[in-house]
């Protein structure tokens, strides 16, 4: 009787499965064009249509430091045909602004798409060759050094601010509207250190301008193949990436969700994604639902912690 049950439930599923896409599906990007969520958004909106049968298609929809985005997704039925890219930074914000969403509450995890680390960067000038110096540098000479971040509240800033709760480093933040200006200031030795994405900073640690010390992951990356994880390096429960990852409307059906996910997933595999993103300082990453979900508790107790602890207010 059980498994007549069983059976009788598993073909009453199949239909809404063959059934979805009906039409398009509509991915929100809640930035403009051009930027790395939006690079990540296109690299598999492509090959996932060509996999689900309905073009897939970004949107994007910047404004109001995401919310635009996010009310367009909060009110989008629960369908499948309207889907979330979101990103760390996705889950800070409610934690410092009156945000109307809370991540764990509004949402349904889909799959973690990217991780991209972070590094722990000096100026030359400064002695410490690791970052057991750097912290030991710190604490004997209190506010000598200045780290920049892209602003206050930003993920780098509160990485940094980690680090400091993580190590006891005595660090005095310098908030940037963007990196650019600070790498002007970290280039001529105005600001000391920073947690700058690999990516942007390869190129000033190759000419020798800046010096890294550990990367933010627990482990090395694949483009600093001798630069040590902050694990490595003595830093305990110290793991930290900008990432950008699949949500649909809460409600969304355990089979759409879980065909989207697969085929994700299937996506993430290929050789020529796989060397594309590597070329943008990207992992590729394809989490289950449920592995993502338990990464945005995480990330939202994490965070929690170092904006209480490093008492961290929105501009």
């Amino acid at each position: 009787m059980n498994k007549l049950l069983i059976i009788a439930l598993s073909a009453l599923a199949l239909p809404a499965l063959a059934a979805y896409p009906e039409k398009p599906v509509r991915l929100l990007v809640p930035l403009a064009a051009g930027g790395g969520m939006d690079t990540t958004a296109r690299s598999i909106a492509t090959p996932l249509g060509e996999r689900l049968g309905q073009t897939v298609v970004v949107d994007n929809r910047p404004g109001g430091g995401g919310n635009v985005g996010v009310d367009i997704i909060r009110e989008a039925p629960a369908d499948g045909h309207t889907l979330f890219m979101g990103s760390a930074t996705f889950i800070v914000h409610p934690l410092l602004y009156k945000a109307r969403y809370v991540p764990t509450r509004d949402f349904s995890t889909i799959t973690q798409v990217t991780s991209q680390p972070y590094v722990l960067i000096v100026h030359p000038g400064v002695a410490a060759k690791t970052v057991k110096e750097l912290v030991v540098y710190t604490k004997a000479n209190p506010n000598k050094i200045n780290y920049a971040s892209s602003g206050q509240g930003s993920l780098i800033h509160l990485t940094s601010e980690l680090f400091k709760v993580r190590t006891g480093a005595d660090m005095m933040h310098i908030p940037y509207k963007g990196m650019g200006a600070a790498y002007t200031d970290m280039l001529s030795g105005r600001i000391q250190a920073s947690f700058p994405s690999i990516i942007s900073v390869l190129p000033h640690l190759k000419t020798g301008k800046l010096r890294a010390l550990g990367v933010t992951t627990l482990h090395r990356a694949a483009t600093l193949p001798d630069v040590p994880s902050m694990k490595e390096a003595g830093v305990a429960d110290f793991d930290v990436s900008q990432w950008y990852g699949l949500f649909a409307p809460i409600g969304t059906s355990r089979n759409v969700i879980d065909r989207v996910y697969r085929e994700v997933a299937v996506i993430l595999k290929s050789a020529d994604l796989q060397k594309r993103m590597a070329a943008d300082g990207s992992d590729p990453v394809g989490s289950t639902p449920a592995e993502f979900a338990v990464h945005v508790k995480a990330e939202t107790a994490r965070w929690s912690e170092v904006i209480k602890k490093s008492n961290i207010k929105a501009d």
